[in-house]
């Protein structure tokens, strides 16, 4: 089992990085890949299930995923239920801090295939889906950053 670990400071209060994290439209603008069943806009929340599609390796994949913890604005907990990995599960942590929020990404995975699985989780996995997440949250960074300055605009 593969375990990645992030730590992301976003000027932002936390409300706003847990909501914006569990909203469908922001994935696919991301790059996430396309939400094709279960919930495919808005908000998400404690049991709903989504189907990404989206091209790695260049191959067309999908993954289902479910959440499976949820408790706004501090933390929850997304499980993949169909897809390439063997395990997936993406816990999700927003930290309220002077200024902002620290959100924090921890993930274990697996891939299939036992020894083989393994092997490409720690010769090519880890790093490659270390860097997705790490462009991922510089994504979200810039719009809940965007989101927080527009809202003290009009308040």
């Amino acid at each position: 089992m593969a375990k990645i670990h992030l730590e992301t400071f976003v000027a932002a209060p936390a409300e706003v990085c847990f909501d914006l994290c569990l909203n469908v439209g922001f994935h696919e603008r991301a790059g996430h890949g396309r939400a094709v069943a279960g919930v495919t806009s808005g908000q998400m929340y404690l049991g709903d299930t989504v189907t990404w599609e989206a091209v790695h390796f260049h191959t067309r994949q999908r993954l289902t995923s479910e959440l499976v913890a949820y408790d706004r604005p501090r933390t929850f907990t997304d499980e993949m239920r169909r897809g390439a990995f063997a395990r997936w599960r993406h816990t999700h942590a927003f930290v309220a801090q002077p200024g902002g929020t620290l959100m924090v990404d921890d993930v274990d995975f697996a891939s299939p295939l036992g020894v083989l699985g393994r092997l490409a989780d720690i010769l090519v996995l880890k790093s490659y889906m270390t860097r997705f997440l790490v462009r991922h949250n510089a994504h979200f960074k810039r719009e809940a950053e965007a989101l927080a300055k527009e809202s003290l605009r009009t308040t």
